[in-house]
């Protein structure tokens, strides 16, 4: 059953280490830790990617910034609170990790593949310069009953043919993970710069 239902969700990012690591949660005795990638992207732009490692992956006492690695799992997304709301938090659950003497092919840099569901109405718009974007929520089960929800932007004429996706569709989605800085405001005085991650979708199908 989970080796089928791990089939729904893959991604492997290959990057440079740019941060050491930092706790986040423990799990049966078992600690989790998150790093950050730096991924080029063909436009010469980078989206810095957090990983999520278990102790028992890797030697997290260990100083590995600069070094190229490979890593390859789920796109996963939890809910933290922060005060009276709930902030979907989302990183890359490493199940394989190995590391790179040297990277030329910046084409198989970051790839994920998604089967899921769409759990909220499919949000379309125009840029003003006339560019089409369709923002999707999809929902990928995971064991247990639990399930990933993953924020997905799709162009052009993905986004179009997103547009009339209704929710409960099932859907899958090839593309990669991206960051994106953006400015929140926390009041009329206070505003604060924070970075989203999100699938920028290369290729989709309806399934039923």
């Amino acid at each position: 059953m989970s080796e089928k239902i791990m089939e729904n969700n893959k991604v492997t990012v290959i990057g440079e280490i740019i941060s050491g690591f930092t706790f986040s949660h423990e799990v049966f005795g078992e600690g989790f830790y998150l790093t950050e990638v730096s991924i080029n992207r063909l436009s010469e732009q980078k989206d810095i990617i957090p990983l999520l490692i278990s102790e028992r992956l890797l030697d997290i006492t260990g100083d590995y910034t600069g070094m190229i690695v490979e890593a390859s799992g789920q796109f996963r997304s939890y809910n933290r609170h922060e005060g009276t709301k709930n902030r979907l938090v989302l990183s890359v659950f490493v199940r394989e990790i190995a590391f790179l003497e040297s990277f030329s092919d910046y084409t198989k840099t970051n790839q994920i593949f998604l089967d899921g569901y769409i759990c909220k109405t499919p949000i379309y718009r125009k840029t003003p310069l006339g560019r089409e974007i369709a923002d999707l929520l999809v929902a990928v089960n995971r064991p247990y009953g639990k399930s990933d929800y993953i924020p997905c932007i799709a162009w052009g004429r993905n986004a179009r043919y997103a547009s009339g996706f209704e929710v409960g569709s099932r859907i899958c989605v090839w593309g990669r993970v991206q960051s994106r800085e953006y400015v929140k405001r926390l009041s009329e005085t206070e505003s604060e710069k924070r970075v989203a991650y999100e699938v920028s979708v290369s290729k989709l199908e309806w399934m039923e």
